[in-house]
């Protein structure tokens, strides 16, 4: 959720903190701030409410820049939208400068034990920490020792990333993580740290992965990394394969409709990964299927999109691969695992690969000895690196809070990976290409889609998506599309849910948008439109071409029908993107959201 980046050695530190900050502003954030200092002791604290621009503005204006320094975006946990609740917290000596992504169980205990005589200025957890660092330091402490003390009382259930400064030693940056991802960046003018790899892409592509436990000591030239035990560790750096124009917008005004145009590259790009020029599989190594074939059950947890994106995957493994498979939603799963077989297989789908449901679920799973295959956008994170096995879905940088490309290149690494296990019955290769060439055929219609969203939800308050079958699971994602950035009202379910209650909810002109590409539900789904439109709704019907008639909103190019899930999400996420336009709305960073759920 929040965001840290901090630089030393670089020369100017504030333009790195301010465009990493620009870079991490999806992660969703209600305030910023901004610790800058030099080897002379020179130093600036400022901290702003709302977006980084207005940091920015503030920063550039003090004119201080600095040879080092850390930011951070924050999301409000414990205590309201206010400057002094932003971050960076500092002690009240003003000596040491603090940072903090996480949750820290029992700072008000640690409050009443150890810091009844300081005047605490913020509501924060963050502020507790730092306060006891200091303290710490004067009762005789080094910096590290103080750190790593004032970790070591933290509730076990607490989670953090903390990027600490000594105003004392102002170039040394102090590292610590548990179940929130930091990265290291290293380079030959200057280290970094952040908690996303893409926010310091402009000075390295080299970063190191901290685990959970660890504490880093980050100098201009040198990190040192103690784990969990303290004891002294070599982690070689990972290199990050990402152009930096990757990260940008380019000509586009938001980043969502990037993100959705590029779905069509991310469809070619899986193929070429997972297929060889002749059409053979290549990429999951025999380990993945020879462990998943030994399995009774697949479950697959996730959470929002990707838990939309299992529901699709189900019905491949189910069909193709012939094995029974669960969908669960992992904050669920977490704390009421249901009754599992006796030889289950877990597949966990994620973004960002920190998703900290997710990540409980998958403790709770290595500790019963399950084995898990992490499918993740993001390799090197926490869920790849703790999972037996990983797989990357490879949609590339996706800064919109809102999934568009992620989902889709879930579905298709899941329907490759069934098909790795069993037998579709056609040529997935050949078809992919088709899907690929369809999905660009579909994105170049947004004139149409932005006439059905101002036409159908101008001045609505609710909406309604539905489907029968695959086209079910399509509608809970093209719902959260709508709701999650537009903040109307929208509900997806399964068509033949209606009549069981909700279609009371129907009024004059009520939008329902359905979804009609399963050739063996198309006449029922048909009867049931009608029976929405009866009672006055707006019916806007996107049908397969092999199913559709005259009056339907949209015709769906026509693939195999077990794919169809990745053409007709496209015109939701579309419609989604112009509404949203339309009530004049930031599409890419909806209120209350993050990108990444890294705090339970």
């Amino acid at each position: 959720m929040c965001g840290i980046v901090g630089v030393t050695g670089v020369g100017d530190a504030l333009p790195y903190l301010l465009q990493g900050l620009q870079k991490l502003e999806y992660r969703g954030y209600d305030s910023a701030g901004v610790y800058l200092t030099d080897a002379s002791g020179k130093n600036a604290l400022i901290k702003e409410k709302g977006r980084v621009a207005k940091l920015a503005e503030k920063a550039k204006a003090n004119g201080f820049a600095g040879t080092a320094g850390i930011a951070h975006t924050r999301w409000a946990t414990h205590g309201n939208v206010t400057v002094e609740n932003a971050h960076p917290q500092k002690s009240s000596d003003d000596r040491f400068f603090l940072v903090h992504n996480g949750v820290i169980e029992n700072y008000q205990e640690l409050t009443e034990t150890y810091l009844q005589r300081v005047h605490l200025v913020s509501e924060t957890d963050t502020e507790v920490a730092v306060q006891l660092v200091d303290k710490f330091s004067k009762e005789g402490m080094a910096t590290a020792d103080a750190f790593r003390k004032m970790i070591s009382l933290l509730d076990g259930n607490s989670a953090y990333g903390f990027l600490l400064v000594d105003h004392e030693d102002p170039e040394t940056l102090y590292v610590a993580k548990k179940k929130s991802p930091l990265l290291v960046g290293v380079s030959d003018h200057g280290n970094a740290v952040t908690s996303d790899a893409a926010a310091m892409i402009d000075l390295t592509k080299d970063f190191i992965e901290l685990r959970d436990g660890d504490m880093a000591i980050v100098k201009p030239s040198s990190v040192t990394i103690y784990d969990a035990a303290g004891e002294q560790v070599n982690r070689e750096p990972f290199t990050l394969e990402i152009d930096p124009e990757d990260t940008d917008k380019g000509a586009y005004p938001y980043y969502m409709l990037k993100e959705i145009d590029e779905q069509a590259v991310v469809a070619r790009n899986i193929a070429g990964h997972y297929y060889d020029e002749d059409g053979n599989l290549q990429g999951i190594p025999c380990a993945v299927t020879d462990a998943i074939e030994e399995a009774d059950r697949l479950y697959i947890v996730a959470a929002g999109t990707s838990y939309h994106a299992g529901l699709v995957g189900k019905r491949y493994f189910e069909q193709w691969a012939k094995i029974p498979t669960e969908v669960h939603i992992a904050s669920e799963f977490a704390y009421d695992q249901p009754m599992l077989s006796e030889k289950p297989f877990f597949i966990f789908l994620s973004q960002s690969g920190e998703t900290a449901d997710s990540r409980e679920v998958l403790d709770n799973v290595k500790k019963q000895g399950f084995p898990a295959l992490t499918l993740a956008n993001v390799m090197n994170s926490t869920l790849t690196r703790e999972a037996d096995f990983a797989l990357p879905v490879l949609a590339g940088p996706e800064i919109a809070v809102a999934s568009t490309k992620a989902y889709t290149a879930q579905v298709l690494v899941q329907a490759i990976l069934a098909a790795a296990l069993g037998n579709p019955g056609f040529d997935l290769k050949a078809e992919l290409a088709k899907v690929a060439v369809e999905i660009q055929a579909i994105t170049d219609e947004k004139e149409t889609f932005k006439k059905i969203a101002e036409d159908a939800l101008v001045g609505q308050h609710s909406a309604f998506y539905i489907g029968r079958g695959l086209d079910a699971a399509v509608a809970l994602e093209a719902a959260l599309k709508l709701k999650e950035i537009s903040y109307i009202q929208t509900e997806g379910f399964a068509a033949g849910e209606l009549k069981h209650g909700t279609i009371s909810l129907i009024e004059d002109k009520t939008p329902v948008f359905a979804l009609l590409t399963q050739s063996k539900t198309a006449g029922l789904l048909r009867g049931e439109v009608a029976q929405v439109a009866a009672r006055g709704a707006n019916t806007i019907v996107f049908a397969s071409e092999n199913l559709a008639k005259e009056g339907d909103a949209f015709v769906l190019p026509q693939v195999n029908e077990l794919l169809m899930p990745l053409l007709a999400v496209i015109p939701a996420q579309l419609i989604a993107y112009y509404a949203t336009l339309a009530r004049g709305l930031d599409v890419d960073r909806p209120r209350n959201l993050a990108k990444s759920v890294t705090v339970q």
